[in-house]
């Protein structure tokens, strides 16, 4: 597997900003969100289909927030939900706020590099996974 880190991230941050500072900080070449509890006073979503993004400040409840991270990038799905138990979710973007907290177990890959790179059969910088030589 490799190491599992745990990050608290604190109020008025930006979720997905620092996320990437932290794998661009520790040079993560590989690892996935285990766990992420936590709320938003701001969340900034892409969802599936649509190129706009949607923002809506109010309380919110981190419900879920996964996917990969790297140096080459991220791609990061989240569901937040409103006072009344409202669920949303898609593509986390950069301008979802930290209102008290959020508390992120990341589990980093050992002997594996998660590239981006540009996929003809899509158009987007897709995933590509590259494993180590042993002993590198």
């Amino acid at each position: 597997m490799g190491r599992v880190w745990a990050v608290r991230l604190y109020p008025g941050s930006d979720l997905r900003v620092e996320i990437e500072r932290w794998a661009q900080s520790r040079q993560v070449r590989a690892a996935v969100i285990g766990s992420a509890v936590g709320s938003l006073s701001i969340v900034s979503l892409r969802f599936a289909g649509v190129s706009s993004a949607w923002n809506e400040g109010r309380d919110w409840e981190i419900l879920s927030l996964n996917g990969t991270v790297s140096l080459s990038g991220l791609h990061l799905h989240l569901a937040v939900a409103d006072s009344e138990g409202r669920t949303y979710g898609g593509h986390l973007l950069n301008g979802s706020t930290i209102r008290t907290t959020a508390e992120i177990v990341i589990n980093e890959l050992q002997g594996t590099r998660f590239l981006r790179e540009p996929d003809t059969a899509t158009g987007f910088r897709e995933l590509v996974i590259r494993k180590d030589a042993p002993g590198t």
